[in-house]
């Protein structure tokens, strides 16, 4: 049974919101960074083989998360880092078409926009309504190559269905690449389900981890499509055999790692994740989907205008909203004169709790409005 008080202890006075940004970490987490530092300067790098383990369990965490192998996982520095692995690896030829959400974070629209000088065009398309979907769908032409888009907008909270548009994209020979940083940790996930070619995913949101380390899911068959363009002794085949002259590229996704791993990282994300191995994916997304629903209720009594939309499959972790007499970025500074800490998003002001956050934290938020 996890005491997620125990895991979880944050100040009294801080009202915790803002897991769409940057999220705390359970104290497992910091008992892994803790564990790994007290080895370091006590014996140093003598038990690496111990380390590695930590970074497979790792790759075997992020695989059951996406539902893929895990061979078929690299850990990458950041989003935009994965994005731009495949931005800059793909042949492109002038008049290429990438279709993206008008929604947006920069990191999933600055890597398409700089393939202009490549004759490549970014197409943004509408999201905000109820067949957004399809309008995705209605996007794709005979010069798309590629469809990228966040699996949840940040600003807005709309929870795309992804299924239908990664099928029209195979349909039609063009690759589907998700952003799927508001997904993980916050609702249940599978790659395949979703015809996704691509899967990109910081750790330090809904995933309860650190900064600086990245799922990134390429699929398999599409592998051979990315041009590598860094380089360097972790790539390879037999990467352990650092005399061989002959090298060649690594066959699983250790190809895109060019250099030595973030362990500390690793050993912080993979203590992170274990929480959601134990607790299982249904029972993080349902506790997340009452709060979120509760949440929702709470400021529309308070009078707010929730931005955000109402139906539940359209949503995940975000609630934005906005005060009729009021800008949101004063409301945000009394919220957090108040110690919530949340984000100016959307045109509005964005609470996230995850899970486990207790109910007190939002009635405690709610009333500062």
């Amino acid at each position: 049974m996890v005491d997620l008080k125990a895991e979880f202890p944050l100040h009294h006075d801080v009202l915790y919101l803002n897991h769409a940004a940057v999220a705390p970490w359970p104290r497992r987490t910091r008992d892994a960074v803790v564990a790994f530092a007290d080895q370091n300067i006590q014996v140093g790098a003598r038990d690496y083989p111990q380390w590695a383990r930590v970074e497979q369990r790792l790759r075997d965490r992020l695989g059951w998360l996406i539902n893929v192998e895990p061979a078929d996982v690299a850990l990458l520095k950041n989003t935009s880092e994965g994005l731009s692995v495949i931005a800059q690896g793909l042949d492109w030829r002038a008049g290429d078409q990438v279709v993206i959400s008008d929604q947006e974070f920069p990191s999933n629209r600055i890597p398409w926009q700089a393939l202009a000088d490549q004759g490549v065009e970014v197409v943004e398309v509408d999201v905000s309504g109820p067949d957004a979907e399809q309008r995705v769908i209605d996007a794709i032409g005979e010069r798309t190559r590629l469809v990228s888009l966040s699996s949840v907008q940040y600003g807005s909270g709309i929870r795309l269905n992804l299924a239908p548009i990664g099928r029209a994209c195979r349909d039609s020979g063009v690759l589907f690449c998700v952003d799927a940083i508001q997904s993980l940790g916050a609702v249940r996930f599978d790659s395949g389900e979703v015809y996704a070619d691509f899967v990109v995913a910081d750790g330090h949101k809904w995933m309860l981890g650190p900064e600086g380390l990245a799922l990134f899911y390429c699929r398999p068959a599409v592998r051979e499509r990315l041009r590598l363009r860094q380089f360097g002794w972790h790539m390879i085949a037999n990467a352990g055999d650092y005399s061989q002259t002959g090298w060649r590229v690594a066959e699983d996704a250790r190809r895109f790692e060019c250099g030595s791993p973030n362990m500390l990282g690793a050993h912080a994300l993979d203590a992170s994740l274990s929480l959601f191995q134990e607790l299982g994916m249904d029972t993080v997304a349902r506790a997340l989907a009452e709060r979120i629903g509760y949440l929702d209720s709470a400021l529309r009594d308070r009078g707010a205008e929730v931005l955000s939309p109402a139906q539940t499959e359209r949503r995940a972790g975000i609630v934005t909203f906005r005060l009729a007499d009021e800008a949101p970025a004063d409301t945000r500074a009394r919220l957090q004169a108040g110690g919530v800490v949340c984000a100016e998003r959307g045109g509005g002001v964005r609470f996230s709790p995850h899970f486990y956050t207790d109910y007190s934290v939002m009635d405690r938020a709610v009333a500062l409005l």
